[in-house]
């Protein structure tokens, strides 16, 4: 430890806040909230037990900056928008790729429908879900509108002005509330009735299909009484995941974790009304250890990524239920959450559910969590070896270009950071001064209005990078050296040629050959193939909009910001041939006679 960083830790406030610890090139390596900054910061720099993944951060700490806050609520809502914003390396930082269903019902609706979506807000609708584990949730929603006639549909109803009843009204799946077929009154009976089922309840649907199941078989409708018997089938799935001894007003999730020092796994337990809904479990390389808040780090990472909440929390380790934590989830949930920590019964057997998966998980994951580590960060400080750079290229950009004969020409700009790729940071480029076919003009105008934007109020969402890669070989790196020297003389450049895999560097004339299994070349492969296909599918899409927009001059009355303005919209012929008359008048300026001219036109030529 050096003896500025001493002096620092020294003088740090007794006070509530946020630390911020950064590398030797300036990047953020960790986020931490402290009820204590003195105390907390410490402790990091004391001797004693650390486990392997602590120490080597420790190690990497060249400095760092703190912000002192009113309250942990405050801290830990601030540490949360940091680690979002930075992605630092040693925070966990969980990559789930999975959204599982859900259904929502908006009661302040005056017609409520049931729809499926894949995100929890807090708006005052209800949520039923997750759906997993062999239940379907267009099944489930097919049951609500069978047994309880909910109608399938989404528009506005406005009974003053009743519509002709559509088919589901007619085959006897609808009430159809927007022909006044039934009052408000009956509808939300029946829209209460479908809740307690989605609640637990299956006793009064499963009644109501077999009655129409034998009503049907009893009328000669075959097919649908098949249909309904699956129906049934999928309520006794349900039945099946019924867990004895819980009440079916209970919902929780169970979360247990477990680590071998420098890996973890954790696992998250579903129990929704009663029922076992799912699990799903995450491999995390970093150490969960209670030293340093592992598990309420994990909590707080989890949910804070639009997450249900459940009414109850079932961990292995007792939280302050008057905590930041506690209370930061109850603030978003809108009402209070229970942690629950059980030392017997079914609680505890859950527990001990979710311990035995996150424990199989990490045995049999650990080493794709190695491999994933050989893949990404160890490639990159391996790369700075390699290449001698000056510094870990945490963040890393390539660029390319796309044109079919000189026409649409683009460029893509894609970001790395330790290796994984980072879509948001993802940029394109369409090129404004270069003439017909000349790739080498074309990475110049790319790459200078790129670096241009270094030390503007564009940075923040133009990051320096630490090393920039170019899609090409020699003639490449030297056709971009003068938008380096003018604007990025501090930035680290190659090139990636894509016949032999030849790294091409400013300081030699002679390329860097890899073995074709260095994990080094392919990460240089994967950002340059990324960069590659980002180019190429932002050339087609303007391909596809100069397409739809020479059909749309033949249509009369659609003039240029017309044009424009369907083509933000819809992007592309199949969109717009596939839009309904009312989603066409939706676009400024398109009336009912143009929105229809459209539709008549698309129906009839494409």
């Amino acid at each position: 430890m050096t003896d500025e960083l001493q002096r620092k830790i020294q003088l740090l406030p007794t006070y509530p806040g946020v630390y911020v610890m950064q590398d030797d090139s300036g990047n953020v390596i960790y986020v931490g909230k402290a009820k204590n900054l003195k105390n907390r910061v410490t402790t990091y720099f004391r001797n004693g037990f650390k486990t392997e993944k602590v120490a080597k951060m420790v190690m990497n700490i060249a400095d760092f900056y703190y912000v002192i806050t009113p309250s942990e609520g405050d801290a830990l809502s601030l540490e949360n928008n940091l680690i979002k914003k930075y992605k630092p390396k040693y925070n966990i930082l969980l990559k789930d790729d999975k959204t599982y269903p859900y259904i929502r019902v908006d009661l302040k609706e005056n017609f409520p429908s049931f729809k499926i979506v894949r995100k929890v807000k807090n708006d005052g609708a209800k949520y039923f879900g997750p759906f997993m584990l062999g239940v379907s949730v267009s099944d489930i929603l097919e049951i609500v509108k069978e047994a309880y006639l909910i109608r399938p549909c989404s528009s506005v109803i406005n009974t003053s002005k009743p519509k002709k009843e559509c088919l589901n009204y007619h085959l006897g799946l609808c009430l159809s509330p927007c022909s006044n077929k039934c009052s408000k009154e009956e509808y939300l009976k029946n829209v209460k009735k479908a809740i307690d089922f989605l609640s637990g309840n299956n006793d009064e649907a499963e009644k109501l299909l077999t009655a129409k199941m034998k009503a049907s078989a009893d009328n000669e409708e075959f097919e649908r009484a098949v249909d309904i018997r699956e129906k049934i089938k999928m309520l006794s799935k349900l039945k099946d995941k019924k867990i004895t001894s819980i009440s079916r007003f209970i919902s929780a999730d169970i979360i247990s974790i477990k680590s071998d020092g420098i890996y973890s796994s954790v696992s998250v337990l579903f129990v929704r009304s009663g029922r076992m809904s799912g699990v799903i479990t995450f491999g995390i390389d970093v150490s969960l250890d209670s030293q340093f808040d592992g598990l309420d780090e994990f909590i707080l990472r989890y949910y804070s990524e639009d997450k249900e909440i459940p009414d109850e929390i079932i961990i292995p380790h007792k939280i302050d239920e008057n905590g930041d934590i506690a209370q930061y989830l109850s603030n978003l949930k809108g009402k209070k959450v229970e942690f629950i920590t059980p030392f017997k019964g079914v609680k505890m057997k859950l527990l001990k559910m979710a311990e035995k998966n996150a424990e199989d998980y990490l045995t049999r994951q650990i080493n794709k969590v190695k491999h994933k580590d050989d893949m990404t960060i160890l490639a990159c400080e391996k790369l700075k070896e390699i290449l001698s750079l000056k510094k870990y290229p945490r963040r890393i950009e390539c660029f390319d270009i796309s044109h079919i004969s000189g026409v649409d020409k683009v460029g893509s700009m894609t970001v790395f950071i330790d290796g994984v790729a980072s879509k948001n940071d993802y940029r394109r480029f369409k090129i404004k001064t270069v003439e017909g076919n000349n790739d080498f003009a074309c990475l110049l105008e790319v790459l200078t209005r790129r670096l241009k934007k270094l030390g503007t109020d564009e940075e923040e969402n133009f990051k320096k990078p630490d090393l920039i890669v170019i899609d090409g070989g020699k003639g490449q790196l030297s056709a971009v050296k003068n938008a380096f020297l003018e604007y990025g003389s501090d930035i680290e450049y190659i090139s990636l040629a894509e016949r032999e895999e030849e790294i091409y560097t400013v300081n030699s004339n002679k390329p860097i050959i890899l073995p074709k299994s260095d994990y080094c070349l392919k990460l240089l492969q994967r950002i340059r193939d990324e960069a590659h296909r980002f180019a190429i599918t932002y050339n087609r899409t303007l391909r596809g909009k100069h397409t739809l927009s020479s059909i749309l001059t033949e249509i009369d009355g659609i003039g240029r910001k017309k044009r424009n303005d369907l083509l933000n919209e819809f992007k592309d012929i199949k969109s717009i041939k596939s839009a309904s008359v009312e989603e066409l008048m939706k676009v400024g300026g398109i009336g009912e006679k143009q929105a229809k001219k459209i539709k008549e036109y698309f129906d009839g030529n494409i």
